[in-house]
This record gives C-alpha cells, sequence and structure tokens, in this order.
C-alpha cells in the first residue's frame, strides 16, 4: 500500500467535494498553511479486488468461442437425466427382484423373479432414451455450431 504526502501552500485555493470521507468544505476557497500536509492511501491490489468484484455484476456478453463451448456442453449432457431415470429405478427393482428371488427379504421366489425381469427391462431401455434424447439435442443445435465453427476459423 502506498502513502503519499502532499504539501498545499497557501496560493492553493481549490473547492473540495466530500469523498472518501474527506471532511471538505464545499464551495468555499480554503485558506492552508505551508505546513499542511494532506495523506491518502492507495492500494492497486485493492482496486484490482474492487474492479474484479464489480465486473462479475456487471452485463456480461459472451463471445463465440464461449457460445460454442457452453453449446457443445449442453449437447454433450443431453439426454443423461432422461436415460438415469429408467436405468436406476430398474436397477433398484431388479435388486429387489434379486432379494425375492433368493428369499433374503420373503418368500416370494416367483415375485423376484418377475420384478428382475421389469428391472432389467428398465435397464434395457436407459441406452435407447439416452440416445434418442443425445440425436434430438444435436440436430437441434448443430447448425449453430457449424455457424460457429465456420466463423472462428475463418477469422484466424
Amino acid at each position: 500500500m502506498q502513502v503519499r504526502e502532499i504539501n498545499i501552500s497557501q496560493t492553493i485555493r481549490k473547492t473540495f467535494t466530500n469523498l472518501h470521507g474527506l471532511e471538505c468544505s464545499r464551495n468555499k476557497e480554503m485558506d492552508v498553511d505551508m505546513e499542511t500536509v494532506f495523506h491518502y492511501t492507495y492500494s492497486a491490489a485493492e482496486n484490482q479486488e474492487v474492479l474484479n468484484i464489480r465486473k462479475k455484476y456487471l452485463p456480461q456478453e459472451e463471445t463465440k468461442l464461449e457460445e460454442l463451448k457452453r453449446l457443445d456442453s449442453l449437447v454433450q449432457r443431453s439426454g443423461m437425466a432422461e436415460a438415469l431415470i429408467p436405468g436406476v429405478g430398474g436397477c433398484l427393482v431388479f435388486g429387489l427382484g434379486m432379494c425375492l428371488a433368493m428369499e433374503v427379504i420373503g418368500n416370494a421366489m416367483w415375485l423376484g423373479i418377475l420384478l428382475g425381469l421389469v428391472g432389467t427391462g428398465g435397464m434395457l431401455v436407459a441406452y435407447p432414451i439416452y440416445r434418442k434424447c443425445f440425436a434430438k439435442a444435436k440436430a437441434q443445435h448443430t447448425p449453430r455450431i457449424l455457424e460457429l465453427t465456420d466463423e472462428l476459423t475463418d477469422n484466424n
């Protein structure tokens, strides 16, 4: 942190406004002795931190590269939640069926086999659901992604 001292002479008459907590008079000329010293502090690191915080709250414009990355990530993640629901649900039903078939939690072997088959079906449909959702998102975002890649490669 830098501390600077400024000597203010009698010949300097300046109108001050009330900035940074300094007690100043408005629209009045001030007579100051030669020995009067004005202290202020400046910290570049502190100023940079303030500017970084301010920058976070300003409206951000997305660059073409950022938009391309966002769209690519959106396409790659699409279908995951839709596929996880039947996949995990089928796995849990399959596990319950195994417990029943091995008579761990009851005496219902045939019900356990039936639940195991239902659970297997749930797990088997998870991947086609994922592929369908992925293909839909890919078809939806492909034109913009190709447009952005063409613009970015032409600019370089």
